[in-house]
């Protein structure tokens, strides 16, 4: 019997430790060190939330750069159901969605000056992607600036404001938010809007 209700004991103290005492302790410290980034990483925009620097937005506008295409269940970014397409490189549905997604591309931005950039046709591996890379930017620049009757060279000084380039160079690509990026789109065309 003794050793039932040092068992027992020991969930408890456990289950307080591992369920409560952590938990807070992990909360209190992120929000203590990283207010910003505990919060969701959230951007506000005359006092309200119109996204997170960390979960793309489906733009749909071609006012707007748009980012990777989402793979995720039910409708596009749905954080709810966040992953990849799980389809085979020799799978047949999965030929047919990059081939729909250039076609789609290709007839959006219909000024192309060379091939598509990979990440406007794959789907990021959790399907909520924020980033593209800088030539994915450049390759809707044209398209933006049309439909925003702004100059390209505007648009150009735009990205290259919005490129975010690692720490140490081997750690990763440069990569531009496109929530952010049309925001500032935004500020700088608000009749665009």
């Amino acid at each position: 019997m003794n050793w039932l209700r040092s068992s027992i004991v020991l969930l408890v103290f456990l289950s307080l430790i591992t369920g409560i005492a952590y938990p807070l302790l992990v909360t209190g410290i992120s929000e203590f060190l990283f207010p910003h980034q505990a919060k969701g990483s959230l951007i506000e925009q005359n006092g309200k939330f119109v996204g997170s620097e960390l979960i793309g937005q489906n733009f749909t506008k071609s006012i707007y750069f748009h980012g990777r295409p989402s793979m995720t269940a039910g409708k596009p970014y749905n954080a709810l159901s966040s992953g990849g397409s799980n389809l085979a490189v020799i799978n047949p549905e999965l030929k047919d969605k990059i081939h729909q997604n250039i076609i789609r591309i290709s007839s959006f931005n219909h000024f192309p000056k060379y091939p598509i950039p990979v990440d406007l046709i794959l789907a990021s591996g959790s399907g909520l992607d924020p980033h593209i890379s800088p030539e994915a930017a450049e390759f809707q620049a044209q398209r933006v600036a049309v439909a925003r009757h702004l100059s390209l060279e505007a648009i150009h000084k735009l990205i290259q404001q919005h490129i975010q380039y690692p720490l140490l160079e081997y750690m990763g690509r440069p990569i531009v938010n496109v929530l952010e990026l049309n925001l500032a789109l935004d500020n700088l065309d608000p009749k665009g809007r």
